[in-house]
C-alpha cells in the first residue's frame, strides 16, 4: 500500500507529523501503519551525519526497511530527513516497481526554527550545532514540478495536517506506471543503488592509487573483481569519474541480479571504453 515520504529539516516536526498520520490512518482505516525511523536502527545521529559513508549506510538500511514494508495491505510512513534529491527519486523508483501511490510530507521551518526546537530536546537527543547548520546547508528542497515530490503537501508550524487530502492523494490517485528500469531493479537486492556506487567508487580508488607506482602495459587488480584492468595509458581522475557515471546510468536501467558481478562489469566497461 502507499507510502508517505517524510521531508524536512533537522528538528522541523516530522515525527510529530508522522505520529499524527499513524493515528489517523489507523483511526479512519483497517490498515496496518508501519513507521519506518532511524531511531529503530539505533542511530546515534551527530555521528552518522558527520560521516558520509556512515550516512550512505542508514539511508541504504532505511530504504531496505521500507521496500520490506510495503505491500498490499498496509501503510508505510518514511520518518527520516530525506533531504536528498537523489535519495527521494529512488524511493519514487521503488514505488513505481510495486506500483502503489506516495506522498511527501514536508515540514517546512526555518533554521532558526529548527535550532530553537532542537535546543529545547533533551541533550542526548540533541544535534550539535555545527551537524545541523552543516544538514540544513546540504538540505535539497523539494519540489512539486518533480514527479518524485510529488503530491507535495508543505506544512506549516501552526498548520493542522490535511488529513483528507493526504489521504486521498494516496487512496484514490492511481500508482505511478513501471517502466523499464523500475521492472528490472532486482527486489534481492534491496541496496542496489547504493552497492553500485561504493563498488564503483572503489574501483575508481584502487585505479587511482595503482598508477602511482604502475607503468602503461600493467595490469591492474581492482576490489571485488577476478577480471583486471589494462592500463594502456595514464588516466586522470576526471575522466575515471566521468566513466563511472556513464556505467552508473547504463547499469542502473540495465541491473544485474548479483551486486557480486558489479566489478566485474564496471571493468569490462573500462577496458573496453579506454582502449
Amino acid at each position: 500500500m502507499p507510502l508517505v515520504v517524510m521531508c524536512g529539516f533537522p528538528c522541523s516536526g516530522k515525527t510529530r507529523r508522522a505520529e499524527e498520520l499513524r493515528v489517523y490512518f489507523e483511526q479512519n482505516s483497517k490498515l496496518k501503519v508501519h513507521v519506518v525511523e532511524d531511531g529503530a536502527l539505533g542511530v546515534e545521529k551527530n555521528t552518522v551525519y558527520a560521516d558520509s559513508q556512515k550516512e550512505k549506510h542508514v539511508r541504504a538500511a532505511l530504504k531496505a526497511e521500507v521496500e520490506r514494508k510495503v505491500n498490499k495491505d498496509d501503510i508505510v510512513i518514511l520518518d527520516s530527513l530525506n533531504y536528498i534529491k537523489g535519495y527521494r527519486y529512488e524511493l519514487f523508483c521503488l514505488i513505481k516497481h510495486t506500483q502503489t501511490p506516495h506522498c511527501l510530507v514536508y515540514c517546512l521551518t526555518s533554521d532558526e526554527q529548527s535550532s530553537t526546537w532542537n535546543t529545547s530536546r533533551d541533550a542526548a537527543e540533541q544535534y550539535t550545532q555545527d551537524i545541523l547548520d552543516a544538514l540544513v546547508l546540504r538540505f535539497e528542497a523539494p519540489d512539486s514540478r518533480n514527479r518524485w515530490d510529488s503530491p507535495l503537501f508543505t506544512i506549516l508550524k501552526e498548520d493542522t495536517l490535511p488529513f483528507e487530502a493526504i489521504s486521498d492523494a494516496l487512496f484514490k490517485r492511481k500508482a505511478p506506471p513501471p517502466n523499464q528500469s523500475t521492472q528490472s531493479q532486482p527486489l534481492s537486492s534491496a541496496n542496489f543503488l547504493y552497492e553500485l556506487d561504493r563498488i564503483t567508487q572503489d574501483v575508481l580508488m584502487a585505479i587511482f592509487n595503482a598508477q602511482k607506482t604502475s607503468v602503461p602495459g600493467d595490469l591492474i587488480s581492482v576490489p571485488g573483481a577476478t577480471e583486471k584492468i589494462e592500463l594502456t595509458r595514464g588516466i586522470n581522475m576526471a575522466e575515471l569519474r566521468k566513466l563511472r557515471r556513464q556505467f552508473i546510468s547504463y547499469t542502473k536501467t540495465h541491473p544485474t541480479e548479483n551486486t557480486g558481478h558489479i566489478s566485474n562489469m564496471f571493468v569490462q566497461y573500462l577496458n573496453k571504453s579506454l582502449h
